[in-house]
């Protein structure tokens, strides 16, 4: 069906015909690249070969499927699991950027992003009449827009010049600074300077572009993107507006939900737009923007003889009803149509009234919220609409209300998480630090009642009921994990301090120099894990560590010494 050429870093030059570079260390060839993209391919429809080059779901996620009879040009996004003969690791040097970056953004490890421009118009000249052609760019990162905005921008001079083009756009990204956490970049590509601020965990929820920038963008750039992530929130969940608190509570919990659209771009869109709603909380289920039958793990998640996977499915092809009945959730779209102010709603109903071959739009499920719906979010959406204020305003309304509704749901999750860090007078230099205490979550659900979200949220329901929920699902264990992670790096930075804090020379006095040889080892690994696990230690912490080590090793014999700091 379909044919498939890549450009990977390795493989680039000798698909592109690019010649090396003097300037670059041979050793790390693409190196500039590899931060940003993974491969570039390009998907050829072929009648004639039929399925005979298919060897990756990749070929069959680059195109509609025939019940989505898209004409002229396309964008959606799709993600895809590493084949595990072939899975390769997040790099090391992007390490920093995942110490940096806000959770929900952090390169994946195990999966890859694929943001897909996908051509079809008349062409007499083909025996099936139509051009049909892909171009993917795949990714580790989840920078949706930026990398939709780059496609736009490259695709159609790709169409026209083919292989020459793409070879110049590669050397180009190629040359792009690394992607910064809390930089503004200017990235030059076919003539077009693209201007982005790559998002920090020091960033301000919900501040501009141009608050975050500061005195870096001097250059004024011809193309500024406001988020290299953040897509139309309103014009996404528009036909889900009246359930978004509903659907909000099925991200939380990680709940199956399965995504019936039209074509790839809107269920791509719809299911990215849900994910993002637990902002700054990360989604941490499985999630597919855009699945076909075609899908190496079509037959998993489909199977009846287990439970329906945590998983968020984006499909176009009616099949799916059919197959997915058993699924709790299932969310069918239309096309976008208005009605009067706001666009047309979808209605909730009973999983019993699914029908296989006609399925009206509507949310199937027997879900009932543990919170009340908040009445006055649509009302300011509605009234948003009658007065014709801009999308993006409207986008940042439903987006406010979604961060409020998280903040206030994780803070006091937060707060008991943080009361389980031993106190900073507990750390002394010359002990092992105290352990950070276990999460009960009986304890935990009793100090809401002083300390819970009634105290930001005005939202009244069970929220002990949705609490107990949250623990069962991938996002509390995937929260959980990072915060205990983070406590323990902190936890040895604090110990480290405290070493280089104390007075060294009045430790070492009596001390046998197999005690202080045991202090230069556990020295050098501490500031080894600090250096290699971006600990949250000061540079001058680091430097004194250095000092200390060199200090301790002079004060040994010389024999020791060779050992200890060999030439």
């Amino acid at each position: 069906m379909d044919s498939l050429s890549g450009i990977t870093p390795r493989q680039a030059r000798e698909r592109l015909g690019a010649r090396s570079s003097g300037a670059r260390a041979p050793a790390t060839p693409w190196a500039r690249f590899s931060a940003w993209l993974e491969c570039v391919c390009v998907v050829t429809f072929d009648l004639e070969l039929g399925q005979a080059l298919e060897k990756s779901s990749i070929c069959y996620l680059s195109f509609p499927d025939s019940h989505s009879g898209c004409l002229g040009d396309t964008q959606f996004s799709f993600r895809i699991r590493q084949c595990g003969g072939q899975r390769s690791p997040w790099a090391t040097d992007n390490r920093h950027y995942d110490s940096e970056a806000p959770v929900s953004l952090q390169g994946e490890s195990a999966h890859y992003f694929g943001y897909v421009y996908f051509r079809q118009v008349k062409d007499s000249s083909v025996k099936r009449g139509y051009f049909q052609k892909s171009l993917v760019l795949v990714s580790r990162l989840p920078f949706v827009r930026l990398f939709q905005a780059l496609l736009s921008l490259i695709a159609p001079e790709y169409f026209e010049k083919l292989a020459p083009c793409l070879e110049a756009v590669c050397n180009e990204i190629d040359q792009w600074p690394a992607p910064v956490p809390g930089k503004t970049l200017n990235l030059p590509v076919v003539g077009v300077v693209l201007q982005v601020h790559i998002p920090s965990r020091m960033d301000k929820p919900e501040s501009s572009l141009l608050e975050q920038c500061g005195q870096e963008a001097l250059l004024p750039a011809p193309l500024v993107l406001t988020s290299v992530h953040e897509l139309d929130l309103f014009r996404c969940l528009q036909p889900v507006l009246t359930h978004v608190q509903m659907l909000w509570e099925l991200m939380l919990l990680g709940e199956p939900l399965v995504v019936l659209a039209p074509s790839p771009t809107v269920s791509s869109e719809i299911v990215l737009a849900l994910t993002s709603c637990l902002q700054p909380l990360k989604f941490c289920c499985d999630y597919r923007p855009y699945f076909t039958i075609h899908d190496s793990e079509f037959k998993e998640f489909t199977t009846r003889t287990q439970a329906p996977p945590n998983v968020v499915l984006g499909v176009t092809n009616p099949f799916f009803i059919k197959t997915l009945q058993h699924w709790p959730h299932i969310l069918r779209v239309g096309e976008p149509k208005m009605s009067g102010g706001l666009p047309k709603q979808v209605k909730l109903k009973k999983p019993s009234r699914l029908k296989t071959l006609d399925t009206k739009p509507g949310l199937y499920t027997e879900y009932t919220t543990h919170l009340r719906r908040d009445k006055a979010l649509l009302k300011r959406l509605l009234k948003g609409l009658q007065k014709k204020r801009p999308a993006g305003v409207l986008t940042a309304l439903l987006r406010r209300h979604l961060l409020e509704l998280t903040q206030s749901f994780i803070i006091p999750l937060e707060h008991y998480m943080a009361s389980l860090m031993p106190l900073q007078k507990s750390i002394t230099p010359w002990k092992t630090p105290p352990q950070i205490r276990p999460f009960h979550q009986d304890d935990f659900l009793c100090s809401l009642e002083h300390a819970g979200p009634q105290l930001t949220c005005i939202l009244k329901g069970d929220w002990l009921g949705l609490y107990r929920r949250f623990f069962k699902s991938p996002n509390f264990d995937g929260w959980y994990r990072q915060r205990r992670k983070e406590m323990a790096h902190k936890l040895e930075a604090l110990h480290l301090e405290s070493i280089c804090e104390a007075n060294i020379e009045t430790w070492m006095q009596g001390k046998s120099e197999v005690e202080v040889v045991d202090l230069v080892l556990k020295l050098r690994e501490k500031l080894v894990r600090a250096q290699s696990h971006h600990l949250p230690v000061k540079e001058e912490t680091l430097q004194r560590a250095q000092l200390y080590i060199e200090m301790v090793i002079g004060s040994l014999p010389k024999d020791l010494q060779a050992v200890l700091h060999p030439p």
